[in-house]
């Protein structure tokens, strides 16, 4: 594991950072979801994508790097651009699940892979609904700290400045950006996601002109179980 430490509108990022196959030419970033870390991709990815130098990120505020500022999605691509600046890589190919999907998509790579890619709002359960107004009710009167029961389990025990930024990209519409892509797209989604449901996943194979879309059976985390049919389909179109 490396750190390197960047800088960003007057803010200082230590990031932390592994790089797997570091002889190889081929350089592939794969990122992390929101909740998540670089070590959860690695330990599934490393030996399915063994001809590629895989750079594993930790984004800002999650795993061992390090987070004081407010930030958006734009902010998380700015931040990881300058990265790639720093430690001198040129990725072919960015990987991202979920949250990460939408920071990869602002990155513009030449292959875009996404894994059940957060970015399609989607109407939120009627319990969701009852939390989120029972909240607003409260709040005027004093009741800050009964925040705790209403907030997701996604957001519960971050900083204020992660649950500031959880509520800046939690319900983001990417449609624009995913049209706007014009590289080539490979596209995984778990055929019985909830966080990212597969619908969501059609819509976002059908905003980008040049994708294959690839519905596998499983949850949000359906990659944990089919690592090694992504690899090989990456293996044989990202060269």
């Amino acid at each position: 594991m490396a750190q390197k430490e960047i800088r960003y509108k007057n803010n200082r990022f230590k990031l932390s950072y592994e790089i797997i196959n570091s002889n190889k030419n081929i350089d592939i970033l794969i990122l992390h979801g929101w909740g998540s870390n670089k070590e959860i991709m690695k330990q599934v990815f490393s030996n399915e994508l063994n001809i590629y130098r895989q750079i594993y990120l930790d984004l800002p505020g999650f795993g061992s790097s390090s987070n004081d500022m407010i930030l958006t999605t734009k902010d998380y691509a700015n931040i990881v651009s300058l990265f790639i600046e720093a430690v001198k890589i040129n990725p072919i190919a960015i990987m991202g699940h979920s949250f990460g999907g939408k920071v990869a998509t602002l990155l513009n790579p030449r292959y875009l892979i996404l894994l059940s890619s957060a970015g399609i709002k989607t109407k939120k359960p009627w319990s969701v609904k009852v939390k989120i107004a029972t909240f607003k009710l409260l709040k005027p009167l004093g009741f800050g700290k009964i925040r705790e029961l209403f907030v997701s389990s996604d957001a519960k025990g971050m900083s204020h400045e992660m649950y500031e930024t959880f509520k800046n990209v939690v319900d983001e519409d990417f449609r624009d950006e995913f049209a706007k892509y014009r590289g080539n797209a490979l596209l995984f989604w778990g055929k019985e996601d909830t966080a990212t449901p597969l619908y969501t996943g059609k819509i976002v194979a059908s905003l980008i002109k040049n994708s294959n879309f690839y519905p596998l059976s499983g949850n949000h985390f359906f990659f944990l179980k089919h690592a090694k049919f992504i690899g090989s389909e990456i293996k044989s179109k990202v060269n």
